[in-house]
């Protein structure tokens, strides 16, 4: 009896132990922030390994919907609006689905957020699909890999690579009109935002004279601003100015090694000789 009590609290044991073990999971969860524009975007995938395998038209068949990593589907999620696909996409979050050929592949935006990978799609909850145009890379991505690249302040790209294969989804934030119209109502108030308005003409309106005008404005309220001079010299050389443009970038010169910042010392000192 105590032979057969021992051997079952063996077993009880062991099945505890083998309970409790946790293991590496097979095709990890990644998550992904990226700010972007006046928001931000955030990406939950699972990233499967080659092990040897054929990927592209075997293991991930062609011409067929694939929850674009493994495991549940992969979510992406808006915070702000954007432009994808040639569509306004709104906040909120999405399947995102593709269909890979040899070439180019399909991409997907789709309403079946709580879908186990491509179990449970429907082509009716598209939200919107477009092609891509494949690339190839020279080294094999072992892992499925997602990520946000060449992010400027209206655009960016999704980059999905796996072994030599890697596509590129373009997004466009809609926010310059938005952008304009905060700024003329902040610039009817009693204390005008000129160092916002400077940046917002000259980086995203290209309007010179306007953002020359502000910077003015800027300079005149914060004259020992040594990094709103450089600005200011960048748009007279812009301009075509050359010797307001060295005459600024001097005061800021001046300004930056009286603030003992050598980075705005050397940035004058570069742009003075291209300026002479």
């Amino acid at each position: 009896m105590k032979k057969l009590l021992f051997a079952f609290s063996l077993f009880c044991a062991a099945n505890i132990a083998s309970a409790q073990l946790k293991m590496p999971a097979p095709s990890p969860t990644q998550i992904i922030k990226q700010d972007f524009a006046l928001g931000s975007i955030e990406l939950t995938y699972s990233r499967p390994s080659i092990k040897g395998r054929k990927i592209f038209g075997d293991l991930v068949p062609y011409n067929a919907v694939w929850r674009t990593g493994a495991n549940a589907a992969t979510i992406i999620k808006f915070n702000d609006a954007v432009e994808i696909g040639g569509k306004k996409i709104d906040t909120g979050s999405y399947a995102l689905y593709s269909i890979p050929n040899d070439g180019s592949w399909e991409i997907i935006l789709n309403k079946g957020i709580t879908n186990w990978g491509s179990d449970g799609y429907k082509q009716t909850e598209d939200v919107v699909r477009f092609k891509v145009n494949t690339m190839k890379m020279k080294e094999a991505a072992e892992s499925f890999t997602m990520q946000f690249a060449n992010i400027k302040p209206e655009s960016c790209e999704l980059q999905i690579m796996w072994d030599k294969t890697a596509v590129a989804i373009p997004i466009t934030a809609l926010i310059k009109d938005r952008m304009r119209a905060s700024l003329e109502k902040a610039m009817m108030g009693e204390k005008k935002p000129f160092w916002n308005a400077a940046q917002f003409y000259n980086e995203y309106d290209k309007n010179s004279t306007k953002a020359l005008e502000n910077i003015n404005g800027a300079v005149a309220e914060n004259p020992k601003a040594f990094y709103m001079w450089l600005y200011k010299a960048k748009i007279e050389k812009e301009m075509g100015d050359k010797k307001a443009a060295l005459a600024s970038s001097k005061k800021s010169l001046e300004l930056a090694r009286e603030a003992k910042n050598e980075d705005y010392v050397k940035m004058n000192e570069d742009l003075m000789k291209k300026l002479k």
